[in-house]
């Protein structure tokens, strides 16, 4: 069953459930992913959905700590629910040891061994860690292997 329809039979067990939370999270992304259906006039894959859930992932994450400074609690918890709900549909993050690793070989790979080559060594690594890891956690790891 693909990401899709995996969607879609969530959202009919909510609605019978009688999850709202979960069911008007389902119903925001599945709109995302209808509306870029309709620009790209096609059906999409499993990984360009996974794309639009980690969009939606990352404007979770950017609510919370927008409602956290500015005081409203209440609001950053629902939205930390709906990115769990959300966190559910994309693949397990890797590890920091496993991205230590990847980007070891990769440094090695490319014979990288200074600072200036930074931009070098993580155009190889985000195509390996894509919708694994956040290329902001990938950086920094990539700067201290690199002693920036």
């Amino acid at each position: 069953m693909g990401l899709g329809e995996q969607l879609e039979e969530d959202l009919r067990r909510a609605l019978r459930a009688g999850d709202a939370l979960r069911v008007s999270t389902i119903r925001l992304t599945r709109a995302a992913i209808k509306n870029a259906e309709i620009e790209k006039r096609r059906t999409l894959t499993d990984e360009e959905i996974q794309d639009i859930l980690l969009t939606e992932v990352k404007r979770r994450r950017e609510a919370i700590e927008a409602f956290q400074r500015g005081g409203r609690d209440e609001l950053a918890h629902k939205e930390s629910l709906e990115m769990a709900i959300l966190t559910g549909y994309l693949p397990a993050p890797l590890g920091e040891e496993e991205l230590r690793r990847i980007i070891a070989e990769v440094v090695g790979d490319l014979g990288a061994a200074s600072p200036a080559e930074v931009g070098r060594v993580m155009a190889a690594v985000m195509p390996r860690v894509r919708r694994r890891a956040e290329g902001a956690v990938v950086n920094r790891l990539v700067r201290e292997a690199l002693g920036a």
